[in-house]
């Protein structure tokens, strides 16, 4: 996967497709922008025209070639004859087409606005949607900080790209084929020496940036290491504190900033070049045209208005011409970022099946499952029963593969076939639908997440509707009720980005109480009571037992005090079922677990131990 999203490069059609697919429902305000920008570029190309004839016609001699309409409004003679009036009309002329392109501009900005945030507000709508159902696998293969950065700064410079660069380029199309329209009217000699840089100013900068294309795309990936950094940073910022590594993440970070600045830096560089050269190709443009036209004036073949109306067209037409330069280079960036962002919209997502089933109740069963995560297997050939409404523990070593059960059991992964299968109610769990799955299976997991909201809000996540008391009677299950209503504010504390204002064991508290809410026929708590006392992990359970009724339990933890009550324990040892019985078999023989069990008797939990033993095989 690595590989595929370093590698991904979208055809030329299909970012064609993808520019237009979310340019289709908001098309309306970008034709609206495009017919303002070219009634501005008409209009703007008639200042000149009121330039030459005030200098040929009105101040000089000249014969005014105007439209019938125009020579009957405009009083050529009386105005030839007061040169102060002329003045006038011209500056007045000039002001009025100045106020019109004004107002076009102020159409051409106001609907561009709406277009471009209709627009980008589908593409970023469509990739939350999609980041919300691309697998399990697939968040954990991609760092945080390089999604948010395809979200963010990609979608950004597409927006930038297709909302202003591309209404640029037909905006200076138009004022190309306008303005030399108008100029070769005026003088083809000097227009075809306009029109021969052209090409070369185009040219030139399509080689340019087409050869640095590369180091745009290696700029933006440095820019979402930098993002990933910083975000894995934030997240980890207690462990940053109690280990005292605040030196080596910001070291860490200068690296990564600094590898960033320098490749920018480096292609500022290279921008700097190509501008440079283009303003020297521009000016020596305008230096030829000035020559020519001035030979062409001396000669008679052209007279001063029109020569000085030509200078303006073709100074007015070289910068927008040279700006095609700046609209390559959005291109060069846009289509890397089309890159970037098509390969998350490119993703293919956890499909439901037409012919999957819903949750169907019943036993679980392991029917020699074999998994691994890229090529090293976690669990080998594991068969065991989980019965409905029973109470089943797992203990094992770390790595010895359980927590990867639970992520096969909420089809966070699916068993490969060949590789065994897991059944719930005689259906194997790849025909139920996913969806359906997960609302029926409480999950707690070790290390849980939290909402910057309010503990009630946590709380309530799955059923935010759910009544005062029922969220209180969760949280009194949890053994959290009591914590949370001495805190000043209550249910409405707010606990902090990933709930930091928390104690772990207060976190895993509003967890469990979240997952009670759910009222799931399945419940898993996933070693998500180990950073709660020995005390408080024996009210729990003994709450749990009240309140779970003939819900299927399913306990994973390294502590014996939590397991030894559940009707039937699992022992795995490297991926492979060791042992398999209740508490009281498995201390009579030897083995991993009974190891386990002296071990633990001889710490502070030993009395909590006994005290337990003898309720083992309860529910």
């Amino acid at each position: 996967m690595e590989e595929n999203r370093s590698t991904f490069k979208l055809s030329g059609r299909e970012k064609a497709g993808l520019i237009w697919h979310y340019l289709r429902p908001c098309w309306g305000h970008f034709a609206a922008a495009l017919l303002c920008a070219c009634l501005s570029m008409a209009l703007n190309a008639l200042t000149p025209q009121i330039i030459r004839i005030t200098v040929d016609s009105i101040l000089g001699s000249e014969e005014a070639k105007l439209p019938a309409l125009v020579l009957r409004v405009l009083p050529l003679e009386t105005l030839r004859q007061e040169p102060v009036t002329a003045l006038w009309w011209a500056a007045g002329a000039v002001m009025v087409t100045a106020l019109l392109r004004g107002l076009c501009s102020f159409g051409q900005r106001a609907q561009l606005s709406r277009g471009s945030e209709a627009y980008v507000k589908g593409l970023r709508d469509d990739l939350y949607r999609r980041i919300q159902y691309l697998p399990f696998a697939w968040h954990k293969q991609h760092p945080t900080g390089d999604i948010i950065q395809r979200c963010t700064s990609d979608v950004d410079v597409i927006r930038t790209f297709v909302c202003n660069q591309l209404v640029e380029v037909v905006r200076t199309v138009f004022l190309i084929i306008l303005y030399l329209w108008i100029m070769f009217r005026m003088n083809v000699k000097l227009s075809l020496i306009a029109l021969a840089f052209i090409p070369i100013v185009g040219l030139s900068s399509g080689v340019f940036y087409r050869k640095i294309s590369s180091r745009f795309k290696t700029a933006d990936e440095a820019e979402g290491e930098v993002t990933a950094c910083a975000q894995e940073n934030l997240t980890a910022v207690r462990v940053v504190r109690a280990f005292g590594r605040e030196k080596y993440e910001e070291d860490k970070f200068q690296a990564k900033s600094e590898r960033y600045a320098g490749l920018w830096i480096h292609l500022g560089k290279l921008l700097s070049v190509y501008w440079a050269s283009g303003t020297l190709l521009t000016c020596l443009q305008v230096m030829v045209i000035i020559l020519a036209g001035i030979h062409e004036s001396v000669a008679g073949a052209m007279t001063l208005g029109a020569f000085v109306a030509f200078v303006s067209y073709n100074e007015s037409l070289a910068w927008p011409v040279r700006s095609l330069g700046r609209v390559l280079s959005d291109m060069s960036k846009a289509g890397v970022s089309m890159d970037r962002v098509g390969y998350i919209l490119r993703s293919p997502e956890e499909q439901e099946q037409p012919d999957d089933v819903p949750f169907p109740g019943g036993d679980i069963v392991f029917d020699h499952v074999t998994f691994g995560y890229e090529g090293q297997p976690v669990l080998k050939d594991v068969s065991f029963t989980i019965r409905e409404g029973e109470t089943f523990a797992v203990l094992g070593g770390t790595g010895s593969g359980k927590s990867t059960l639970v992520h096969l059991l909420d089809r966070l992964y699916d068993v490969p076939e060949g590789s065994g299968r897991i059944t719930i109610g005689g259906v194997d769990l790849r025909h139920i639908r996913r969806s359906d799955l997960r609302r029926h299976i409480g999950l707690v997991l070790q290390e849980p997440f939290l909402f910057s909201q309010t503990i009630g809000e946590n709380i309530r996540a799955v059923r935010p509707d759910a009544p005062e008391d029922a969220m209180r009677r969760a949280a009194a299950i949890a053994c959290v009720d009591e914590a949370v209503t001495s805190f000043p504010e209550g249910y409405d504390t707010i606990v902090g980005e990933r709930g930091v204002t928390l104690s772990g064991g207060q976190k895993q508290r509003v967890a469990i109480a979240r997952m009670l809410m759910q009222q799931a026929p399945v419940m898993i708590f996933d070693d998500s009571l180990s950073a709660v006392d020995a005390e408080t992990d024996e009210k729990i359970r003994t709450a749990l037992r009240r309140s779970t009724g003939k819900a299927t339990v399913l306990l994973i933890s390294h502590r014996v005090t939590t397991l030894m009550q559940a009707d039937r324990i699992l022992v795995l040892d490297g991926g492979r079922v060791a042992e398999l019985g209740t508490h009281a078999q498995l201390v009579e023989k030897p083995g991993i677990y009974r190891d386990i069990y002296h071990i633990q008797m001889q710490s502070a939990d030993r009395a909590l131990l006994e005290e337990g033993g003898s309720e083992h095989g309860g529910h």
